[in-house]
């Protein structure tokens, strides 16, 4: 039998009730699990037997969903996290330490930048910020001995460009690091960076795969693609005995799944960032319609790109699928079918005239969110980005007239009304 497409994937995998059993995934609202004996909760805590014990480090209702995500992506394995930041510091903390070294392109999400050059710097973890459009000769440059990941978004935010994809995962391969992708915008309804040589993917799934604002949340998967043991000088958390579990080397005992079993084994254990099982059933009821919410959604930005486009009060647009931008090619050669529904742009008259034009508007509201049903918006320099200086903001690609504008799921006739009475204001 042929590979089920992304749709269906997106309302029947990760969970397969059986006769008489729940259709939907139930909501295990539980923090403990009971055992009969001693000995089998002890085989537990020794990773020698799969099974549930307390809910901060596994639950049923967010493994099934994780699932699911992992078989969106094409990953063999994934767990839920407390929030989409969560899941971009563990995905890197698993492989670094202090005294580590990470490459991650300047183009992110300003709290991720936040978290990467001045959180994990005080962890001594260095970062080092490049812009994604460097020569690759350029980049190689800035590897380290002790270099451990490449880090990059695929559809940046807010500045919407496409990160090649193809071209980290050779420059990271070549130097024996995995590239880790946030895969937040595209979904893996839109790209799948592991088709394309990423070895990790994050998301926050607070935005589209929720869908609508109703839970915090996020994801890492891993491809099982990345040789830890190839490099095993280079990554001992995972090909060294791990003492606080009795000597497992990660790598060895688990193959394809050490990534990820050691993320959920030793850092949520410590950490303690789980999504809640009732978060994770939300999650779940959005990913059902995922892939025709993502249709709309980029159908009705491009409606939108167009008409701020061809606005004489509109100074630049950004979005991939128009043809006049500079991501296009990558957007064509990514994803094909749709990016997301995320733009930016600035109005003639900058900065005060962009903040102005935004409390005229009705129908989209100004919110510290992104990608969801309904038409928000911010000033990333005002808001996300506020801690950032002037000169990492323009690192960063942020313009300080930027609007960044994430289309719902409204008629794209009456978004557009909604500018343009808040533009005739102007």
């Amino acid at each position: 039998m042929k590979e089920n497409h992304i749709g269906t994937k997106c309302i029947h995998e990760g969970y397969k009730p059986g006769n008489g059993e729940p259709r939907q995934v139930p909501v295990c609202q539980s923090t403990t699990f009971k055992y009969e004996t001693s000995d089998e909760m002890g085989q537990l805590f020794d990773l020698e037997k799969e099974g549930y014990f307390y809910t901060r480090l596994q639950n049923p209702t967010n493994d099934a969903v994780a699932a699911k995500i992992a078989a969106l992506e094409g990953g063999v394995a994934a767990m839920l996290t407390s929030s989409g930041q969560a899941a971009n510091f563990m995905a890197v903390f698993n492989i670094c330490e202090a005294g580590d070294h990470f490459i991650s392109s300047s183009s992110i999400y300003g709290g991720t930048f936040n978290l990467f050059t001045v959180t994990m710097k005080k962890m001594g973890i260095e970062c080092t910020v490049i812009d994604q459009d460097m020569p690759e000769e350029e980049i190689d440059k800035l590897f380290k001995p002790n270099t451990k990941a490449v880090f990059g978004e695929t559809i940046t935010n807010p500045t919407v460009n496409i990160f090649d994809i193809e071209k980290f995962a050779g420059i990271a391969h070549k130097h024996g690091v995995p590239l880790i992708v946030d895969n937040t915008f595209a979904t893996p309804v839109n790209c799948r960076p592991f088709e394309w040589g990423a070895d990790i993917v994050t998301h926050s799934t607070t935005k589209y795969m929720d869908g609508h604002a109703a839970g915090v949340g996020g994801c890492i998967v891993d491809s099982g693609n990345f040789d830890w043991m190839a490099y095993a000088d280079k990554f001992p958390g995972l090909t060294t005995p791990d003492e606080s579990y009795h000597g497992i080397t990660y790598a060895e005992r688990f193959g394809k799944g050490a990534y990820i079993t050691k993320a959920t084994a030793q850092l949520m254990r410590d950490l303690g960032c789980i999504q809640s099982p009732q978060n994770a059933f939300y999650l779940n009821l959005g990913l059902e319609s995922l892939h025709l919410r993502m249709k709309q959604h980029c159908n009705s930005a491009l409606a939108v790109a167009k008409y701020l486009e061809s606005n004489s009060k509109v100074a630049w647009v950004k979005y991939p699928a128009l043809e006049s931008d500079t991501s296009y090619n990558l957007y064509k050669k990514y994803m094909p079918e749709g990016s997301c529904g995320v733009l930016c742009f600035g109005l003639k008259g900058g900065r005060d005239v962009s903040v102005g034009f935004m409390d005229k508007l009705k129908l989209a509201s100004i919110e510290t969110h992104v990608a969801d049903s309904r038409t928000c918006l911010l000033h990333p320099a005002s808001h996300t980005h506020r801690q950032m200086t002037e000169e990492q903001l323009a690192e960063a690609g942020v313009a300080p007239d930027l609007i960044r504008f994430s289309v719902g799921l409204e008629d794209p006739e009456d978004i557009i009304a909604d500018l343009q009475q808040a533009l005739d204001c102007i």
